[in-house]
């Protein structure tokens, strides 16, 4: 099923976002093709910020407030996914975001740019609700999350639970945001399921803390360092 639903993603990434951008601006396979070679810092910012400020800032690499498609790219390659799924989720993700967050009277530019002070305005529809309308972590609705979906162990979503829930997340008629969340969460599954192939509470609480991404990153790096 992930794999089926991996190649989906990649599909409506390349068919739905890139027109999108090609649209707009000029110059974006260049754009691209220059971020391969960037690392970004990954470093942890947390004054005054919403629980989805501080998720979404992971993928600001130089701390600016703003995402361009170079940075989504990092912070998808930081994390360990593929190049292909990594330059198709920077296509994907800053292409329907941009235009949502950016400030009234902002040019759009050939990066795409996500602005995190408005990232509160990317919110889509078929998700769990656990950010409410500014962004803020609703800890009430996470754990319904887990009492309503988590049979196997109580504190625990095994791949078969986390499709239950996206189809029992799935508003009517909404398209976009369906795909958007099978997305989000199967990617996550991909990199943050146990050995058990088990998504822990502790895991999706960090997804919606803004913590889990940092954690990921920084494993990855220690483990690195102990291979060399």
């Amino acid at each position: 099923m992930r794999r089926h639903t991996l190649s989906i993603f990649l599909f409506l990434c390349v068919f739905t976002a890139l027109p999108l951008c090609l649209g707009r601006v000029k110059g974006v396979t260049s754009s691209l093709k220059k971020a391969l070679h960037v690392k970004g810092s990954g470093d942890v910012k947390t004054t005054n910020m919403t629980a989805l400020q501080m998720h979404a800032s992971f993928f600001d690499r130089d701390k600016d407030g703003i995402i361009t498609m170079k940075e989504t790219y990092q912070g998808m390659r930081a994390l360990g996914y593929s190049y292909a799924i990594s330059v198709a989720s920077a296509l994907f993700i800053n292409g329907a975001l941009s235009r949502k967050t950016r400030p009234p009277e902002t040019p759009a530019t050939i990066t795409l740019p996500i602005y995190i002070n408005n990232i509160k305005n990317g919110k889509h529809g078929s998700d769990t609700d656990a950010y409410d309308s500014n962004g803020r972590f609703v800890p009430k609705k996470f754990e319904k999350i887990l009492k309503k979906y988590a049979k196997t162990n109580p504190n625990a979503l095994t791949e078969g639970e986390l499709d239950n829930m996206l189809q029992g997340n799935k508003d009517a008629g909404d398209t976009t945001g369906q795909i958007a969340a099978r997305a989000e969460w199967n990617l996550l599954y991909r990199i943050a399921k146990d050995k058990d192939g088990l998504l822990q509470k502790d895991t999706v609480r960090g997804v919606y803390d803004g913590s889990l991404f940092f954690k990921l990153e920084q494993k990855r790096l220690s483990s690195k360092n102990k291979k060399t």
